[in-house]
């Protein structure tokens, strides 16, 4: 009897461990984080500040996503909604480039500082390693089985055991194998009562009427061009399994030390870009690279280069299958990504069917030398801007970024415009037409609920998904930015050391006691926090005279401003709570407008003495999208209490006096 046991036991195991006899043990750790995106490089911080024992796996070979994968033009929104690690990277970002804080980087810079999080907490990431299985007991996951992804052998697979789970991976697989439901595409306007989700045919990103599909202009017969779909268009608002189009943020350099020449790439095909020859013939008068990317310039002569118009880096179609794809599949799809989009930088700048203006002007541009050294000077990271999206305890919606609806339980927040971009190339009329293109904003910050990060119980009790969390298709356009997942992914990690600690699932954690423990230690390490007096703050703001509420361009939900209307009164005094005794550096926010005081005044004082700034509009450069800058006042010894103030008036009466927030960072530990 003992050895039909034995011999059971040894089946179990050899079944937990992915059909495969092991003799070495699972290796053990509190928090197993899958993905090093930005999102588990401060997911790993995070947890291991917090006292827990942290892996972080990475699939491929490149730290951090996106965010050193060449999309430095940051998508911020609102610098209001980044907050603790997010905010501090961006800082740190700053400090390398001698600012206060600075979103628009080269990518190498990025994974610098990226590192930097790691090595401070000790962490050494698990690269080139993939996700083939999950072990569950019950609701909760025991183990992963990982394979090597540039050699897979089951003789070296990997067992990794955890009590906690965070995936930051861009697909969800950690999530997706574990059982948990997810929706790939579109849903339907009906499904959430919303208004421009599902089928969209909009004019962004659009090509003008007019344009011929076929390969013989005027006969179908003769079949479509490369990149447009035989389907056919529903009616919007229609829910479909469609992905957003994928492309590449491409880093060039324009200095001729410092890049290498675009040179035509192996199976280069012109045939690809014979639709985009039609565009161009119908718009003669387009004759810049502007025209047809959105050329961001970076740093240090560098670009970040994103899709424009009706036929660009965008390839449109060509990634449903991505989300659910297994690995084989997935690499072809992103091999495609990068032929095409070489092709097209080649395209550009050698056929004669570009106007010459154009072609001299790309030819202008080359590889970045110092980018990419371990990836011949391209970015090893697709941009995956959607793929699986949990179906968690609570789904974010439209109307959750319109303030529709007001989450109570938000550890994080969101402020981009709801942004998909183009989901098919189709024949409409006649004519080629983009399909899927949304861009609807004009509205403040707003929380995420920390239930759109955790699964259903039922389906997994220790799993945490900051970045393919529960949202509907247009509401994840606006939550999908890197500095958000960042911010999600802190409050992911320290939920889960709070579920460790208290025993319990990530579902059933003190939601409150989470959201004090990330406004009293944001940056996770009980460093002094700043403070932050923002004008919505009616406690700590005095006005006088006339002042208007502006609900667009400021810091937060709002900025208040005093146009010239001949009365010299003219003030905003912002009293801070000062918690400890110590020097503080002052910043305040100043949204760029037109007509903006050529001079403003700001007196700080200690509650003994005054110091008078002068603040010119040219002192506010406005780098980025943003509309507004921090001005540095500068460094002032505080007393604890509420005897200092900052207050800003008009140096004169012409122009426009704007307020918005002050912000007391100390400069002590």
């Amino acid at each position: 009897m003992k050895i039909k046991l034995t011999h059971i036991a040894c089946f179990i195991a050899f079944v937990l461990s992915g059909f495969q006899f092991r003799t070495e043990a699972p290796e053990q750790t509190d928090i197993c984080i899958y993905g090093a995106t930005s999102a588990g490089v401060i997911a790993a911080y995070t947890a291991r500040k917090l006292g827990k024992s942290v892996i972080l796996i990475e699939p491929g070979s490149h730290l951090g996503g996106m965010t050193s994968g060449g999309l430095g033009y940051t998508d911020i929104g609102n610098k209001y909604a980044i907050t603790g690690l997010s905010r501090d990277f961006y800082r740190r970002i700053g400090a390398h480039y001698g600012k206060f804080e600075q979103w628009i980087f080269e990518p190498h810079v990025a994974k610098k500082y990226l590192q930097q999080y790691l090595d401070e907490a000790g962490i050494k990431v698990v690269y080139q390693h993939r996700i083939t299985k999950v072990n569950k007991s019950g609701k909760a996951i025991q183990s992963i089985i990982l394979e090597k992804s540039d050699n897979p052998d089951t003789k070296t697979n990997q067992v990794i055991a955890a009590k906690m789970f965070i995936d930051c991976s861009y697909e969800g697989d950690m999530m997706a194998k574990a059982g948990v439901s997810y929706k790939v595409g579109r849903e339907a306007n009906a499904d959430f009562k919303e208004t421009i989700n599902g089928v969209q045919l909009q004019d962004g990103h659009q090509l003008p009427d007019g344009v011929d599909p076929y390969k013989i202009p005027g006969k179908p017969e003769s079949g479509l061009l490369w990149g447009i779909s035989p389907g056919n268009l529903e009616p919007n608002g229609t829910g479909d399994k469609k992905v957003q189009a994928y492309n590449y943020r491409i880093c060039l350099s324009s200095d001729p030390k410092n890049s290498i020449p675009i040179s035509k790439p192996e199976n280069y095909d012109p045939s690809q870009f014979d639709l985009l020859v039609r565009l161009m013939q119908k718009q003669p008068g387009k004759t810049k690279l502007g025209d047809y990317f959105i050329w961001s310039k970076m740093p240090n002569n560098k670009t970040d280069i994103n899709n424009r118009g009706g036929f660009s880096t965008d390839m449109i179609g060509m990634d449903y299958e991505y989300p659910d794809a297994d690995y084989k599949t997935r690499k072809k799809i992103i091999d495609s990504h990068e032929a095409y989009t070489k092709s097209l930088l080649y395209f550009f700048g050698h056929d004669e069917r570009v106007s010459p203006a154009i072609r001299e002007e790309m030819l202008k541009w080359g590889y970045p030398k110092d980018e990419y050294t371990d990836s011949g000077n391209w970015s090893p990271q697709l941009y995956i801007r959607e793929a699986r999206r949990m179906i968690g305890n609570y789904v974010m919606t439209q109307a959750n970024c319109e303030g529709k609806e007001v989450v109570k339980d938000g550890v994080g927040m969101a402020a981009y415009t709801m942004d998909s971009h183009n989901c098919q190339r189709i024949v409409v009329n006649g004519m080629v037409k983009n399909e899927g293109n949304v861009e609807q904003g004009g509205f403040g910050p707003y929380p995420i609920s920390y239930n759109c990060l955790v699964p259903k119980e039922s389906e997994c009790s220790n799993l945490l998904v900051p970045v393919c969390l529960s949202a509907t298709h247009i509401a994840y356009g606006s939550i999908r930015m890197e500095p958000v997942f960042m911010v999600l992914a802190q409050s992911s990690a320290a939920a889960a050391v709070m579920a460790i600690d208290g025993k319990t699932s990530v579902q059933k954690i003190d939601i409150t006691k989470l959201q004090q423990q990330l406004k009293s230690n944001p940056l996770a390490n009980n460093a002094a926090s700043e403070i932050l007096v923002d004008n919505e703050d009616a406690s700590h703001v005095k006005m006088e005279g006339d002042w208007t509420v502006q609900k667009k361009g400021g810091y937060g939900p709002s900025f208040i401003q005093a146009d010239d209307n001949g009365k010299s009164a003219r003030s905003v005094t912002f009293t801070p709570a000062i918690t400890k005794n110590g020097e503080y550096n002052i910043y305040a926010y100043f949204p760029k407008i037109p007509k903006l005081a050529p001079e403003m005044a700001l007196t700080v004082s200690d509650g003994k003495t005054n110091k008078e700034i002068i603040v010119k509009e040219s002192d506010i450069i406005v780098e980025g999208q943003t509309s507004g800058e921090w001005f540095h006042v500068g460094k002032f010894n505080l007393p604890k209490g509420n005897a200092a103030n900052v207050k800003i008036a008009a140096k004169g009466a012409d122009g426009a006096l704007v307020a918005d927030a002050v912000l007391f960072v100390p400069n002590f530990k």
